[in-house]
């Protein structure tokens, strides 16, 4: 019997133990109204801005502690889900219901709070021909969209009822899928309440010493990567295209948080090739011949804003091959990256721009080594 029982009281402090070690998923929830103005970022949507946009945002928190190595680098950050909805107030803009998954970030002992969010985004009313030929904003039903938050922030005030309020900026855009594209951005001010659940019992910071962040950084590393997808030029009707990218480039993991790139980019835009020589019969003034070349090739320079497997990348380029002059010779790219197979495959979702002005959405894979 007293073995029994020593058996016993070893299987549950083991148990006790193990429970300890077992990740927990704390959640909240928020709500919040809006209110603001659509900013006039591009002198033709001018007639578009004629209300106020009115609002709500819905988001689901799961809060992390710190169990993590990352949670507590980025000082216990959250992740989650975020539904907007948006009412332009203008006939032809409509109302837009965005999905997006987001990130919050907290600063000033978790007063202030920044939010970052990406995602899809579907507009009731957008360009046709025939019936909306006014709405030059939004091309396409499904757009691409962004949301920005910066909010001061108290939780848990009561019984897990907190408080919020601050300014949302959200961004739509088809990124050039289908013309035209000339896009919003909202600038709203916003408040709202949070419920946390299971508030009693919140598991406790984990403070822990962990490696300096240099410790991460690694050799160099050569990577292979293919881009593609479908868009247009900005002249209505002339069609979608698909188009491809290849890339290769190298990086350097530097530390825990930060990789550096450099590398090639060649562009195999089809798009252009039909915008050439369209223009080369429409506008003769051009001097076009309609048989340059519709490749480009860019040389890049970038870094990857590590968050455990999944990457932030933004890229500055240059066109070194440019036979049509399409835009600038100067293109971005912002986007984002997962890793698998201990970093060796990776996929990625990114905008290819050139300043402010898209022209394509980009769904690539690559490989690392």
């Amino acid at each position: 019997m007293k073995h029994f029982l020593s058996v016993i009281s070893v299987l549950f402090i083991s148990l006790s133990l193990f429970s300890q070690e077992e990740e927990l998923k704390p959640i909240s929830l928020e709500a919040d109204f809006f209110y603001g103005s659509i900013l006039e970022h591009n002198p033709d949507i001018e007639h578009l801005i004629t209300g106020h946009p009115t609002g709500f945002i819905l988001s689901f928190n799961r809060k992390t502690y710190g169990f993590n190595e990352w949670e507590r680098r980025y000082n216990y950050p959250d992740w989650g889900f975020t539904l907007a909805y948006q009412n332009m107030h203008n006939e032809y803009l409509g109302n837009v219901i965005g999905a997006y998954g987001h990130m919050n970030w907290y600063f000033l002992k978790r007063h202030l709070m920044l939010s970052v969010g990406q995602g899809i985004a579907y507009s009731a009313i957008p360009y046709d021909q025939e019936t909306n030929y006014i709405n030059n904003a939004y091309g396409t039903h499904l757009l691409s969209t962004t949301i920005l938050k910066g909010n001061f922030v108290r939780e848990n005030i009561w019984k897990g009822l907190g408080l919020h309020a601050g300014f949302t900026v959200i961004h739509y855009s088809n990124a050039n899928f289908k013309a035209p594209n000339n896009s919003t951005n909202s600038f709203l001010l916003n408040a709202g309440v949070s419920y946390q659940l299971d508030y009693k019992e919140f598991p406790e910071y984990i403070h822990k010493e962990d490696s300096l962040s240099k410790t991460h950084a690694e050799r160099f590393k050569y990577n292979l990567a293919f881009r593609t997808g479908i868009n247009e030029s900005d002249v209505v009707g002339l069609g979608q295209e698909p188009f491809y990218v290849i890339s290769a480039f190298v990086d350097k993991r530097i530390n825990y948080k930060s990789t550096f790139t450099a590398g090639v980019d060649v562009f195999f835009s089809t798009f252009l090739k039909e915008l050439i020589n369209y223009r080369s019969i429409a506008y003769p003034e051009d001097g076009l011949s309609g048989d340059e070349d519709y490749k480009r090739v860019g040389v890049f320079v970038g870094h990857e804003w590590r968050f455990n497997k999944v990457a932030f990348i933004s890229q500055l380029g240059y066109y070194v091959y440019w036979p049509y002059e399409f835009e600038n010779r100067i293109y971005n790219r912002l986007g984002l990256k997962r890793y698998f197979f201990n970093d060796k495959i990776f996929a990625a979702i990114s905008v290819h721009a050139h300043w402010a002005k898209a022209e394509a959405v980009e769904f690539g894979v690559g490989y690392r080594l």
